[in-house]
């Protein structure tokens, strides 16, 4: 697949999520069918260390306890490295599962990654989504190019938490 070749599927309710295996912060294999029985939140984000990322990763481990008390759990993912997500762990003592997905097979997959405004261009790059996924591995709810900032409490409060 080219850049310019690049037409994101958009995910809907019902539909099954996509399955995958990716590296976590520590290199570890880490799947998506490994969760089944549980819901989860699956939140794609363009680059760890950044700014706005860094404020979605610490509003996402802020809720983790109460979202893990509500019965979700909650995977990140972007075209970073495992290193570079091993160190964002680190620097902003995150405590959710990142994974790398340097290929970005999976953001494709999940209609992360394509076309989008940034700062009034249109570029290729990681549309900031999120997913929850239900514990038999559909699609509950997808949300394309969410902001940063205010995300997670807009997640909390659609989930009645």
């Amino acid at each position: 697949m080219t850049e310019t070749d690049v037409s994101p599927v958009r995910l809907a309710p019902g539909d099954p999520a996509p399955e995958f295996t990716l590296p976590d912060a520590d290199g570890t294999p880490v799947s998506l069918s490994s969760y089944r029985g549980r819901r989860v939140i699956v939140y794609c984000y363009p680059a760890a260390l950044t700014p706005g990322c860094t404020t979605q990763a610490v509003d996402f481990t802020a809720s983790a306890g109460e979202l893990a008390e509500a019965g979700l759990d909650i995977i990140g993912i972007s075209p970073d490295a495992p290193e570079k997500l091993h160190t964002f762990r680190e620097k902003e003592q995150l405590g959710i599962t990142l994974l790398a997905d340097p290929e970005k097979q999976v953001l494709s997959a999940y209609g992360a990654y394509g076309p989008k405004k940034l700062y009034g261009k249109e570029v290729v790059g990681v549309i900031r989504s999120t997913f929850i996924v239900d514990a038999e591995g559909k699609v509950e709810k997808a949300a394309y190019n969410v902001k940063a900032t205010g995300h997670v409490a807009k997640l909390r409060r659609d989930l009645g938490l």
